[in-house]
């Protein structure tokens, strides 16, 4: 008989087994990855291409190309393309990031058949359409006066704008006046340049050991555009001559609410230390029981919310802080930072907060890959971030073996209230 007093036994977490994928060379030169798992009748196709911000010379473009592929191709008009994904129950969009742009089909494995010619032709042949580009310049436009309008928003852009310099991918802020010049001809010309198969990455996960060759076929036939010169990324973002101001305001009209941001670049997922690092981080704001959160929000009241964590792009990375506040509070909310990041460099950690802040950090990342499309996700990062085959087994391992006084040397070396740049945007800013 259950005995419902008796809570059921606990087992450490010793590894997180991603599935190990099938990967194809395809003749064009793009690779298939496969991670196949038949416990639902569905899947996910992602076209991965180093189509990103950094890849984009004109401000804007990489954004508008990728939003543009599903407004009309050689055979279909938007509103057949639209119509057709809507039918079938599948969704497809197209967005770009810092590095890359992404094409994501979600369809029942059934449909795939059917939809992969769609998405060939949305890869390989948009048209453009003048009319649909000023509909979709003007929304974009107006979406970002909005943004620009919160101070959240505001902070974040100041933040990146400081950390990596307004002429990098990573800091540069949107230009509307630039992007609204934008003509279907520099899209063409992006297009041709970046979004070739020699550089994509392709992600079939779900249900999908019946459909690998016919995605290999379709998309194997995918040719890049007569003539066209590959894309020629922008280097790393460099790190500034000079140490910033150490706290810096934006002023914005109006707002009696002040956004903080407070951070400052960090090493790489790459360093031998990332594991050891990015518990540092957690324990700092990377949970509901996270240091800041019970000093600011619970203890202090300032805030519903705080958190730290740590921004990794595939060039830089950087550690941010973020929290909104009463412009009154705002002083004291960053010295009640300076006094968290401080404490952690004078004083080591308890047993039972470190063993919590680990059961935590290895649980959470359990339950981000208990599904197929979580795992591809996992697999993916690696590839892309240029990360060891082994990062998670590696991660658990060094995560369950951190020691108190590990953690209290590298709060030493990167924690440093001196080093951290803050940005105030409202509240006493404006």
């Amino acid at each position: 008989m259950l005995n419902r007093l008796s809570p059921p036994p606990t087992h450490p977490l010793t590894n997180i087994a991603l599935p190990t994928p099938t990967v194809q060379r395809l003749p064009n030169g793009a690779r298939l990855h496969l991670l196949a798992n038949d416990a639902q009748p569905v899947l996910r196709l992602q076209v991965v291409l180093p189509a990103g911000k950094r890849q984009e010379p004109l401000p804007g473009l990489s954004q508008l190309t990728a939003r543009m592929l599903t407004e009309g191709t050689a055979t279909r008009t938007a509103r057949q393309v639209a119509d057709m994904v809507a039918f079938y129950g599948a969704s497809l969009d197209c967005e770009a990031g810092p590095d890359r742009a992404t094409l994501t089909l979600y369809c029942l494995a059934r449909h795939l058949p059917t939809l992969l010619p769609l998405v060939a032709e949305v890869l390989a042949a948009p048209t453009f359409p003048a009319e649909e580009m000023r509909q979709l310049q003007t929304r974009i436009s107006q979406n970002m006066r909005v943004e620009r309008q919160k101070i959240s928003y505001r902070a974040s852009e100041e933040m990146n704008r400081q950390l990596f310099g307004e002429d990098s991918a990573y800091g540069k802020p949107f230009d509307e006046a630039a992007f609204n010049q934008l003509t279907t001809d520099d899209l063409r010309a992006f297009h041709a340049a970046a979004y070739a198969p020699a550089g994509a990455e392709l992600f079939l996960s779900g249900d999908v050991l019946a459909h690998g060759p016919e995605v290999a076929a379709t998309l194997g036939q995918w040719q890049p555009v007569a003539g066209a010169a590959p894309v020629a990324p922008a280097p790393p973002a460099a790190a500034p001559a000079a140490a910033p101001a150490n706290v810096l305001t934006v002023p914005v009209e109006g707002s009696i609410q002040a956004s903080l941001r407070v951070g400052r670049r960090w090493p790489a997922l790459t360093e031998a230390q990332t594991p050891e690092l990015l518990l540092l981080v957690k324990i700092l704001g990377g949970y509901f029981g996270s240091r800041l959160m019970r000093n600011i929000r619970e203890d202090k009241g300032f805030t519903y919310g705080i958190q730290a964590s740590v921004v990794a792009r595939e060039r830089a990375a950087s550690l941010v802080i973020g929290t909104d506040v009463n412009g009154e509070s705002a002083a004291a909310t960053r010295r009640e930072i300076d006094f968290e990041l401080a404490r952690l460099q004078t004083e080591p950690l308890g047993d039972d907060e470190l063993e919590t802040v680990k059961n935590y950090t290895l649980g959470k990342l359990l339950g981000e890959t208990t599904t197929v499309f979580e795992q591809a996700d996992r697999y993916r990062y690696v590839l892309l971030q240029g990360l060891r085959p082994d990062y998670y087994t590696e991660l658990v391992r060094r995560t369950q073996a951190a020691t108190a006084e590990e953690l209290l040397t590298l709060a030493r070396t990167y924690l440093s209230p001196s080093d951290m740049l803050t940005i105030v945007a409202g509240g006493a800013a404006s």
